[in-house]
């Protein structure tokens, strides 16, 4: 097995697990949809396209620093109704955000599906985005030496911080059979919005030791 590296780093970052129209929310890490749908980006694979391949590999997030919770009050005017039977003159809409975060995403399976990977974020086909077209990624997501033969959480732990020294901690979440949270996160179809579930667990990292959340 072999693990990919990417840097998620932005200003503004909005990761939705279970938003509707009027309330969008984001989760404190970026979800699995989020991260298949940037890479389907890079590689030029529209939402009518199988991604079972890319959803088959496991990831996992390391923080390394934190997004504060930030929240836009947005009117939308002349909005088709849901079963399209009007026009709805105005629609009131909070969206959440994190801003100011930054995290090293990995993705582990069969290294050539990952060195294709590889290959297309440092020349992705269309622009790359962090939850919504409007929140570009402040550093480069491809990372030179990303691609690395190591299990999953070795490559989390092992690579240098991406922000910031000195930290104590750092926190962890890992897709494991047997985590004990669950995330509706997994893509299987993006233009039929069709999302499977999945158990992540969380780890914090403290001098060297790991310890379950």
């Amino acid at each position: 097995m072999a693990t990919l590296l990417m840097r998620i780093s932005a200003p503004m970052q909005s990761w939705g697990i279970s938003s509707n129209f009027t309330e969008r929310d984001s989760a404190r890490e970026p979800s699995k949809s989020g991260i298949i749908g940037l890479i389907c980006a890079a590689m030029g694979r529209n939402r009518a396209e199988d991604v079972s391949d890319l959803a088959a590999l496991r990831m996992g997030v390391r923080v390394d620093r934190e997004g504060v919770f930030q929240k836009d009050f947005q009117t939308a005017r002349n909005i088709l109704a849901a079963d399209r039977s009007k026009t709805v003159e105005s629609v009131i809409s909070n969206r959440y955000y994190l801003a100011n975060a930054v995290f090293l995403v990995g993705l582990e399976g069969d290294k050539r599906l990952l060195a294709s990977i590889q290959d297309a974020l440092k020349s992705p086909t269309w622009a790359l985005f962090f939850g919504r077209k409007a929140f570009p990624p402040a550093q480069p997501v491809f990372l030179e030496d990303g691609l690395q033969d190591k299990s999953l959480l070795d490559a989390l732990s092992s690579y240098k911080l991406l922000w910031g020294e000195g930290i104590q901690k750092k926190r962890i979440v890992l897709e494991a059979e047997d985590g004990e949270f669950r995330r509706q996160d997994v893509p299987l179809h993006f233009g039929q919005r069709r999302f499977a579930q999945r158990s992540v667990r969380i780890l914090v990292e403290d001098c060297g030791e790991r310890t379950e959340a």
